[in-house]
């Protein structure tokens, strides 16, 4: 479980999270909503250790471990994972050198070649990727929908116990949406927790989130049910806005 406990952030001395309390539990499905510059992208780049943010106040407990005294590879290797809204291209490596390093760097010495084999070549029927699909560079030329794709690719070959999605959604068609929630919730099922964060109904509409938070200027000042999501899509951003806002 991640508990964030009254989070305060910046960013070039600019405050941008305003004493964010949130808890994501393994088996659950959280949303974090809001408008653009609430500040829902920075709270994943925080969990994940960018260098760029500062914490003024508060803390961020990882299975009642202090998540912020760890470098971004420890969290990774503890299990953590982030979905890129923009994954990055890096031309020269191979979606297979890729992958096959990132699960070594997970596993270690527990690294299996033949188990990797097995378990990459279901995923990718799973997500409808050819086999050739393997030999091209990262991200190079990819598709949006095939971006988005591969970064589900990896978790499901990673198998974290905390999974941020950062505007996953955002780029998919509608089948594209459809297999990346149903790969999603396969894995909520072996007790993955997953925190997405979004603008719209639809990804929600397949992942059936346990609990909708909603953020605006750096604090979560709604919460609720998959109601919540409707309420949203019918009245917009405005009328959870706090009085003194």
């Amino acid at each position: 479980m991640i508990d964030i406990k009254n989070l305060y952030v910046s960013i070039k001395e600019n405050d941008i999270l305003h004493g964010v309390n949130l808890k994501i539990h393994q088996g659950k499905i959280i949303a974090l909503m809001g408008p653009n510059g609430s500040g829902k992208s920075t709270l994943s780049h925080v969990l994940m250790g960018h260098p760029d943010y500062k914490i003024e106040k508060g803390e961020i407990l990882f299975d009642k471990k202090n998540l912020l005294s760890w470098p971004v590879h420890k969290r990774a290797r503890q299990g953590l994972f982030l979905a890129f809204q923009y994954p990055y291209e890096i031309p020269g490596v191979s979606v297979w050198q890729f992958l096959q390093s990132s699960l070594q760097a997970i596993e270690g010495n527990k690294f299996s070649q033949a188990n990797f084999v097995k378990r990459l070549q279901t995923i990718m029927k799973d997500l409808h990727f050819s086999e050739n699909f393997l030999d091209r560079g990262l991200n190079e030329g990819f598709s949006g929908g095939e971006k988005k794709r591969m970064e589900i690719l990896q978790m499901r070959l990673l198998q974290p116990k905390i999974a941020i999605l950062d505007e996953t959604d955002s780029g998919l068609d509608i089948d594209a949406l459809k297999l990346v929630a149903a790969n999603v919730r396969k894995m909520v099922g072996s007790k993955l927790g997953v925190l997405v964060i979004t603008h719209y109904q639809r990804l929600l509409s397949y992942l059936q989130p346990d609990e909708v938070h909603v953020m605006y200027q750096g604090k979560i000042v709604k919460s609720g049910g998959r109601e919540l999501v409707k309420q949203l899509e019918r009245n917009g951003y405005s009328w959870i806005k706090p009085q003194n806002a």
